[in-house]
């Protein structure tokens, strides 16, 4: 890709209208010497599908972009994601920049270079592989952010904390309230954790054949959760607020995890901040959306589980009983900021 980009190459910016709104006056100001041209497109979840990606990149067409050209998406997870598959594909494969803007974006999606979008059946399905030129991440971005997009995206965090860093899931109990007061000291720790984890992971497997599926934590059990309320319900980070809860007591019914490391782990996320309730679902449903899963092999369920904050186990296969029972005690568990007792304790 690198050798396809060129000092002279045309520069295109993604966004969406709420996110220019905010930073597009900053962002034509430091690409003024490119004269960047905008193509802004809706950055709801409902709206990251492949009708996007073709009305972006027959944006491009009209402008005249060529293999020359670079990418530059502004923006948060969706937008990311689309603007890194419609480089991936536009002429097989253009330069691409991003600039996140939202936590979640900022810690966990803008990097590792996985690009995606939707489909009816279930979350990023069609996508690829496809690592950025570079990623710009500025806080000050974040300070734009509304309550819950900014709450959101410390489920992210609360997931590195879990998944292999102990360190800072304890700073998290210890620091909540100011990261959540967007205290700029606060989050620069956070964030650049969360950045140094990822990066470790993805630097050792690239595509996820491997190491790389400790990140999906939680997220087996949050893509069905969004993808059978159609994308309408819960904010990403929200879902895998859920999820993360789910995989912890699904853990603890394998006898994995300790009921004392499940209740902090609970008691972290409903910190946070009210999540949306667990939807009216049934348990089959949401079982059945779960095989639509990428870690689905031969049609069984393979799931992220903590053995501990800071480790976790992959691969992991439940029974659809046990399954059953987790999705129902979800159905009716209290999300507050209390802790909850396990039903082991």
């Amino acid at each position: 890709m690198a050798s396809r980009v060129r000092p002279d190459g045309a520069v295109f910016v993604i966004s969406s209208p709420r996110v220019w709104r905010h930073w597009g006056g900053r962002i034509e100001r430091q690409l003024a010497r490119r004269s960047p041209q905008t193509i802004l497109i809706d950055d709801a979840e409902t709206a990251k599908n492949l009708s996007t990606v073709e009305r972006a990149c027959r944006d491009l067409v009209r402008a005249g972009a060529d293999r020359r050209a670079v990418i530059v998406a502004v923006g948060g997870g969706v937008v990311g994601d689309v603007a890194g598959f419609v480089a991936a594909s536009y002429a097989r494969g253009i330069g691409l920049i991003h600039v996140p803007t939202t936590i979640v974006a900022q810690v966990d999606s803008a990097i590792g270079g996985k690009t995606g979008v939707n489909l009816p059946e279930g979350k990023n399905l069609v996508g690829a592989f496809y690592p950025p030129m570079g990623v710009v991440s500025d806080p000050a971005f974040l300070n734009s952010l509304p309550p819950r997009d900014f709450r959101s995206g410390i489920y992210e965090i609360i997931k590195y904390g879990v998944i292999g860093d102990a360190g800072l899931f304890r700073f998290l109990e210890g620091n909540l309230e100011k990261v959540l007061r967007r205290d700029r000291s606060a989050l620069i720790f956070v964030i650049e954790r969360s950045i140094a984890q990822k990066g470790r992971v993805v630097s050792k497997d690239e595509h996820e054949s491997g190491l790389r599926e400790i990140l999906n934590f939680g997220h087996t059990f949050a893509h069905a959760l969004e993808s059978t309320t159609r994308y309408r319900t819960y904010l990403h980070g929200e879902a895998v607020g859920w999820g993360m809860m789910a995989a912890s007591r699904l853990a603890v019914e394998m006898e994995m995890l300790s009921p004392g490391d499940e209740e902090r782990i609970a008691k972290m996320i409903a910190s946070v901040g009210p999540l949306p309730a667990w939807p009216p679902i049934a348990a089959a449903q949401l079982i059945a959306a779960m095989q639509a899963d990428k870690k689905t092999r031969a049609g069984r369920l393979r799931f992220v589980l903590p053995e501990e904050i800071g480790a976790v186990r992959c691969g992991v296969e439940a029974e659809e009983e046990m399954l059953v029972r987790v999705l129902r005690e979800c159905a009716v568990a209290p999300v507050t900021s209390g802790s909850r007792k396990s039903r082991r304790g």
